[in-house]
């Protein structure tokens, strides 16, 4: 291997992965995705506490709403640039949601029916995983800016 060669295609994605401009789309998404989380969790307590609404159901019923601010407000700030058409990439967005989504309800649902977690603290708690696995689909598969 010759220096700066990469041995696999996971180093090289590694490399990108670990950069100075992905770390800055990082912080762009850290903040666009506390803000959405806010209105998502804002979302999540008037279904259960004004509407009486299932936890988990609302749990997804807000994961949907602040993943669809956070699709609009992300696609002109923190994807800037992207040549993904924006039908195509709400779509993949979408779908991208839907594994963000599924780890979300699991791991919620495990730790707020399985280990008796408050249902904020859980939901808080699950953003950190889903928020980044979602982060690096967007950003390698969807937007292609890593």
């Amino acid at each position: 291997m010759s220096n700066g060669g990469d041995a696999t295609p996971a180093a090289g994605l590694l490399r990108r992965v670990w950069s100075r401009p992905v770390g800055a789309m990082l912080a762009r998404n850290t903040v666009v995705s506390t803000f959405a989380f806010i209105v998502g969790l804002a979302v999540l307590w008037a279904l259960v506490h004004l509407a009486r609404a299932d936890k988990v159901v609302s749990a997804g019923v807000s994961f949907i709403t602040a993943n669809t601010l956070h699709y609009a407000l992300g696609r002109s700030w923190i994807f800037a640039g992207t040549q993904r058409a924006l039908h195509t990439g709400y779509a993949l967005f979408l779908v991208n949601s839907g594994i963000g989504l599924a780890i979300t309800l699991a791991l919620f649902a495990l730790m707020v029916e399985g280990a008796g977690v408050n249902y904020l603290v859980a939901r808080v708690l699950v953003s950190v995983v889903a928020g980044l696995v979602m982060f690096l689909l967007n950003a390698t598969l969807n937007f292609r800016r890593v």
